[in-house]
């Protein structure tokens, strides 16, 4: 029974015949145990060969696909006053709806009646431009007019110029010619007074030669006369001339600073109007502000600005509305380690908050309460968080999300990547290893052929 004895009664002893053998039972645990641990292993490393999607997980938020679709808030564009409130929380306002209405508190903008008074300010200086256009014109008119009196003067007194010049030229004949005959008259009477001597004339001749040479004197002092009244003339034209110049210059110079007096106080009203109207549109503008209207439909989602008679300034924020059309989208956040294992395009896994979900994150397809999503964005640089920021809309493959997710709600991400083995995932965790991210190349064995064929010898 203890073995104690290298001799065994087994097979020679029969022992139904002993009770002792009967209320002995040898118990067989060591070969059913190990039979035991053979299976588990068996199973343990067919576990093991079990297909496992690799993915990244990511905690976020849901919005939308638009920014415009995305909640607002509305700000104040003027520095006023609430009035009165159109709409409260909850409301649905559609495109150009009434929020609330804002008061002046400016003194600047006090006057009812501010936008009539600059419009007919500016009628005033359109009229008074037209005014300033016309005396502009009458200048020009008058310079044109005193050009045209200054050249028909100056064509006047040049032609009196040329009469005495004229008279000068034929008055300086006339001395030359007195001249000449003086000469002529003494030479005879030297000649008379010779010939009396001889005696050859008479008394008379030589009185008479006399008489001539005086009156040729006399002749010669009235054209030396003459033509010292003659050269008077010309150099008094000439004058006349030079005053006529400076006359009119002075006066066209005159009429020339007025002309650009004109146009530059022509200028100074135009700058004037253009300021006028530009106060004019931002005055109507303004006018427009003091009704905060809804910029899109959607629902009054928050009355930041409470009652009425509170002062608020120029960019305070008044109320948020979120809009009423909008394509949910998630935004979750995953570490920089794992930014080169997303790309566009990836489909993700969610559970959303309040929705029940049971996920298995290696095995997606058994899981069930998740919602499928599509990458259409990953952000270029890391928030304060040091977190890259991923979008994710809707899989049009997938079932539809919740009509009843509204944004702001949590969203916790799985981005699918590849399938491994378990016990290589299992391997990669214990090590720190990352996920799987070099993609298979079609072409790699294409080319791997083409290497292999021979090169062709070129004889």
């Amino acid at each position: 029974m203890l073995n104690i004895s290298p001799v065994s009664i087994i097979g020679k002893v029969d022992r139904g015949q002993f009770q002792t053998f009967k209320d002995l039972k040898v118990l067989r645990t060591y070969s059913t145990v190990k039979r035991v641990l053979v299976i588990f292993l068996i199973l343990f490393l067919l576990f093991m060969m079990l297909p496992w999607t690799q993915n990244v997980q990511g905690d976020g938020l849901v919005t939308t696909v638009r920014p415009e679709q995305r909640p607002q808030t509305i700000q104040s564009v003027i520095t006023g006053r609430v009035n009165k409130w159109y709409a409260g929380e909850g409301d649905f306002v559609a495109k150009g709806d009434t929020i609330l209405e804002i008061v002046e508190i400016l003194d600047a903008f006090f006057d009812p009646d501010l936008i009539a008074r600059t419009d007919r300010q500016i009628a005033a200086r359109v009229e008074g431009y037209k005014a300033n256009q016309q005396r502009v014109k009458a200048l020009e008119e008058q310079i044109a007019a005193m050009k045209a009196t200054r050249d028909i003067r100056l064509e006047q007194i040049q032609n009196t110029i040329r009469q005495a010049e004229l008279k000068v030229n034929s008055d300086s004949i006339r001395f030359k010619a007195a001249q000449t005959e003086v000469e002529v008259a003494e030479l005879q009477l030297e000649r008379s007074n010779r010939l009396i001597e001889e005696g050859l004339v008479s008394l008379t001749d030589l009185e008479t030669r006399k008489i001539r040479v005086q009156e040729a004197e006399a002749r010669i002092i009235g054209a030396e006369n003459q033509l010292l009244i003659s050269q008077n003339d010309l150099l008094n034209a000439q004058a006349e001339r030079l005053s006529i110049i400076n006359e009119f210059s002075d006066r066209i110079a005159k009429a020339n600073a007025d002309l650009k007096s004109a146009i530059i106080s022509l200028y100074d009203i135009d700058v004037d109007i253009e300021q006028r109207k530009n106060m004019l549109v931002n005055l109507e503008v303004r006018s427009g502000y003091r009704y905060v209207v809804a910029p899109q439909d959607g629902y009054i989602a928050q009355a930041i600005v409470e009652g009425v008679g509170e002062n608020i300034s120029e960019g305070e924020p008044l109320v948020s509305i979120m809009p009423s059309n909008y394509d949910l989208a998630v935004a979750f956040w995953i570490r920089p380690i794992d930014l080169p294992l997303i790309k566009i395009g990836y489909k993700v896994r969610f559970i959303f908050d309040g929705w029940p979900a049971f996920f298995f994150s290696g095995w997606p397809q058994t899981s069930f309460g998740t919602f499928g999503g599509q990458i259409i964005a990953i952000d270029k640089f890391t928030d304060e968080n040091n977190l890259y920021r991923i979008l994710v809309q809707a899989d049009p493959d997938d079932k539809p999300w919740p009509q009843e997710l509204r944004v702001g709600s949590g969203a916790k991400g799985f981005a699918l990547l590849g399938d491994v083995p378990l016990w290589y995932e299992i391997w990669r965790v214990l090590n720190g290893f990352p996920p799987e991210y070099y993609t298979k190349n079609p072409n790699k064995k294409k080319a791997l052929e083409k290497r292999k064929k021979p090169i062709k010898s070129f004889k």
